[in-house]
């Protein structure tokens, strides 16, 4: 009771300062009335003024006037004056705003002066938005949206830039200034809301179970961070070990050339340095390298899969009744068994259960591609049931995952379509669209296939999809992007970027600075295949790429510069398509089976110095030498990303 006496007035003036924001007079005038009977003492300052005073009104006219007149001092002057820096420095709609407000300030006398306008009066304003941009402003350097005017002081003209075509158009400052007012009347009201609503709305019935459910997301988020940290610093170790053994032995080699030898003792250090932590100790006294021929059948053999023992095969299904289940049954039914059977794929052992169970699905024809019935299991993509068409997805992607299944379901285009159909069809559930995205970037690991996507016009969805990538999940983001460069590594697929090329450069542009790095190898690849085109190089150079991807080279770090560099190279080169590129899509051989070895690897080898380290180029392009490999070798990029499907 004590408590509640010491802070009676503050409470009672909540309660005052409610009643009037709410507007009951009357029942204000009771209860100050009552207060003053029972020499109750009212709080007079609990939450400042609440009504919308003619000071509020002057402020925002005064800056819809800076506005409208260009007046750049004045407006930023009453702006950081009385919007609180609070809401300044934490809420995105002010930073977003602010950052827009900057630009139309630098580009006021582009767009209002009549005549030529005072250069130095320009100068000042593009230097000003260029420190903006350097200092607070930098903070939005890593979002998409904004990341194409980061390059506007840098540009001679921008109003004839097709980056800034939108700055231009009349509607522009218009749509700018109603987000203006709108801001501010929100801004002005929250600051007038009562106190007493405040603590409602902070420490409402949802608050408790919303602050519980973040606080398990950030848990998870931290625990995740810290297993792929772990992650990282074993590779980063093993990577330094493997430099520094690599090194050593060109020294080696080096030495024998001048006549010295290479002790046993010597040989057997550098290979125990080569095994894992387990190995080395045993290793360092049970191998006698002397022996010829021993170090190097001991490495070969530490990188042989570890061999299963007494790993037993899964008993048979009966597939007919399986299928009819899978066609009649309930979809509660139907969801269940074609979770069962991902699993019993996914979980099974690799090698030989795995192969059994692998060549059981396909010797049944287990999702009936090669069916001509109205009624099958392939149908099960377009049920009615978002969860029976995300289990089938899912299970179809898994079967994309393995070169086996890959060419059963690719025995014919049908399962393609359906999957495009499902694709492009597909709005509501996130899940099945990632796992149809994903199916179709493994597919485009056989040519036939990545043919018909190309022909279909997937390449101009996935343009769409990309131009806002920022409400895409990682999965979908990375795999689109990955799907994209592969279909631009072909002739075919070049050529229906070219029909699009302002579009295309813009998105690939913007995907640069996305906030998600894993996309960088997949962004540069495709940028560096389709500035082979002489028409893509001139719109890339009419819209200013070279400026754009210079402003990357400052921010990027040693892998990023380098690779941005090939890009510029390509960019600025005269070289036209030769014979052999133009007629690659009149091969009909199978990517993964096929001999295209030398053709593909020369198409692609300047590609792989851009996005990959020395040993992998070399490998890639001694195999496509060789023809060992196809056109698939610039697809080993998803080899890790297949490698954690499981």
């Amino acid at each position: 009771m004590g408590d509640i006496l010491a802070h009676e007035s503050e409470l009672l003036g909540l309660v005052k300062e409610y009643l009037d924001f709410a507007e009951f007079e009357d029942t204000l005038k009771t209860f100050s009335k009552e207060c003053k009977v029972k020499g109750k003492p009212l709080c007079k300052n609990v939450g400042g003024p609440l009504k919308k005073d003619s000071k509020s009104l002057v402020i925002q006219r005064d800056l819809v006037a800076a506005f409208d007149s260009g007046d750049q001092k004045a407006f930023f002057d009453l702006w950081e004056g009385h919007i609180p820096s609070s809401v300044r420095d934490t809420d995105s709609l002010a930073q977003k705003l602010e950052f827009y407000l900057h630009i139309h300030f630098a580009i006021y006398l582009l767009k209002y002066c009549r005549g030529r306008p005072d250069k130095q009066e320009l100068d000042k304003r593009i230097s000003y938005f260029k420190t903006y941009l350097e200092t607070k402003g930098a903070a939005l350097s890593q979002t998409t949206e904004f990341l194409p005017f980061y390059a506007l002081p840098f540009v001679p003209n921008p109003m004839v830039h097709p980056s800034f075509k939108e700055l231009f158009q009349d509607s522009w400052t218009p749509e700018l200034k109603l987000k203006l007012e709108k801001f501010l009347a929100l801004t002005f009201k929250a600051n007038n809301t009562p106190k007493l609503l405040t603590i409602y709305k902070e420490n409402g019935p949802n608050s408790k179970e919303l602050l519980q459910q973040l606080h398990q997301q950030l848990v998870e988020a931290e625990r995740r961070a810290m297993t792929y940290l772990k992650r990282y610093n074993k590779i980063q170790a093993d990577y330094h070990n493997l430099i520094g053994v690599t090194a050593e032995l060109v020294d080696s080699l080096e030495a024998t050339v001048s006549g010295k030898m290479i002790t046993p003792e010597y040989l057997q250090s550098v290979c125990v340095r080569l095994f894992s932590n387990q190995m080395r100790q045993s290793l360092a006294h049970s191998v006698d390298f002397t022996r010829p021929g021993t170090a190097s059948t001991m490495l070969r053999a530490s990188l042989a899969p570890e061999k299963l023992k007494d790993v037993p095969l899964l008993p048979s299904l009966d597939y007919e009744k399986l299928k009819k289940d899978l066609i009649w049954g309930s979809d509660r039914l139907k969801a269940f068994l074609l979770q069962a059977l991902r699993w019993r794929l996914t979980t099974s052992h690799p090698g030989e259960q795995r192969e059994t169970v692998l060549q059981a699905y396909i010797s049944n024809d287990l999702l009936d591609c090669h069916s001509h019935n109205q009624r099958s299991v392939l149908q099960l993509l377009h049920s009615k049931s978002e969860a029976v068409r995300q289990y089938m997805a899912r299970l179809i992607n898994a079967l994309a995952s393995l070169a086996e299944g890959r060419l059963y379901l690719a025995q014919n285009t049908k399962v393609l379509r359906m999957l495009e159909g499902r694709l492009k069809e597909e709005d509501k559930d996130v899940i099945t669209r990632e796992n149809v995205l994903g199916a179709l970037q493994k597919f485009s690991l056989r040519r036939p296939l990545q043919t018909a996507m190309i022909r279909d016009g997937l390449i101009f969805w996935l343009i769409d999809l990309l131009k806002d990538p920022d409400c895409l999940s990682d999965y979908t983001l990375e795999y689109s992007v990955a799907l994209l460069m592969n279909l631009c590594l072909r002739s075919a697929g070049k050529n229906m970027c070219a029909k699009v090329a302002g579009l295309m450069l813009k998105v690939l542009s913007d995907l640069l600075g996305h906030e998600n790095h894993e996309i960088q190898p997949y962004v540069n690849g495709a940028l560096y295949s389709i500035l082979s085109i002489p028409s893509i190089r001139e719109e890339a150079r009419a819209m200013g790429m070279e400026d754009i991807l210079r402003c990357f080279i400052k921010e990027g770090n040693a892998e990023m510069i380098r690779q941005i560099e090939f890009i510029i190279k390509q960019l600025n080169s005269e070289d036209l398509l030769d014979g052999v590129l133009e007629s690659d899509d009149d091969e009909d051989e199978d990517d993964e089976t096929g001999s295209h070895g030398v053709q593909a690897g020369l198409e692609l080898c300047n590609y792989l110095k851009v996005t990959l380290n020395c040993h992998f180029f070399a490998f890639c392009l001694l195999a496509a030498e060789s023809a060992a490999v196809c056109h698939c070798v610039p697809l080993c990029f998803d080899l890790v990303q297949i490698s954690f499907f499981f």
